[in-house]
């Protein structure tokens, strides 16, 4: 990479905030009756999957209102996501949770896919594909009505209830079951992920390790 990972963090700050355009994830809205201050969440530890890296049990009180930019840069380039506390307020409080606490820097995606069912980058492994979690799990917060188009990043898990630090950026689209929590919305550096798609991927059937390493170098909100 022959820019510093100083200068791509410098990109990703101006180009999120010189960017007009607010792309919002397409979930349904949340019912009446939300909560709207906080709203309690419930995160159960998982002593048979232990902690990849340290870090402790979110508070279980997260903010249901409003939203948080989240920075990304990688070797591939920058991009920023915009998410909804409104949407998935424990989702997003455990994601900025792992933020703060540097869960999600110096690590690799291990999953590239671009079939005709499903096109995404899967990240927040830390060992490798689906295995390195937070040591705790979190229920779901979906409707059922919950789409993933381009630049929709989402929530991955193993089955109902069992969130955690896995999560998908999809660079095409994703024709999947409404099974997975919507955290928001790419607003800057589609671009990267296409770059990343055009690097290939190690697998005849278009899922699988990318041919060359994508790394997150860091990951910050402010």
């Amino acid at each position: 990479m022959k820019r510093s990972i100083t200068a791509l963090i410098a990109a990703a700050l101006v180009a999120a905030t010189l960017t007009t355009t607010t792309a919002t994830a397409t979930a349904a809205p949340v019912p009446a009756g939300h909560p709207k201050p906080v709203v309690k969440c419930e995160f159960t530890p998982t002593p048979e999957n232990p902690a990849a890296k340290p870090v402790r049990i979110p508070s279980p009180v997260a903010r249901a209102k409003g939203t948080v930019d989240v920075y990304f840069v990688t070797n591939y380039g920058p991009f920023v996501v915009r998410m909804d506390r409104t949407n998935a307020p424990c989702g997003v409080h455990n994601f900025v949770h792992l933020v703060k606490s540097r869960f999600y820097d110096s690590t690799q995606c291990f999953r590239l896919t671009n079939s005709a069912r499903l096109g995404v980058l899967q990240c927040g492994d830390i060992y490798r594909q689906e295995e390195g979690g937070p040591g705790y799990k979190f229920p779901d917060e979906v409707t059922g009505q919950e789409t993933y188009p381009r630049g929709t990043v989402a929530y991955g898990n193993q089955g109902p209830g069992t969130n955690g630090s896995e999560f998908f950026v999809v660079h095409s689209f994703a024709n999947i079951a409404p099974n997975y929590t919507v955290l928001g919305q790419v607003i800057f550096g589609m671009s990267t992920f296409d770059r990343m798609v055009a690097a290939g991927i190690a697998d005849p059937d278009q899922d699988g390790p990318p041919v060359k390493p994508i790394r997150i170098f860091k990951v910050w909100t402010r």
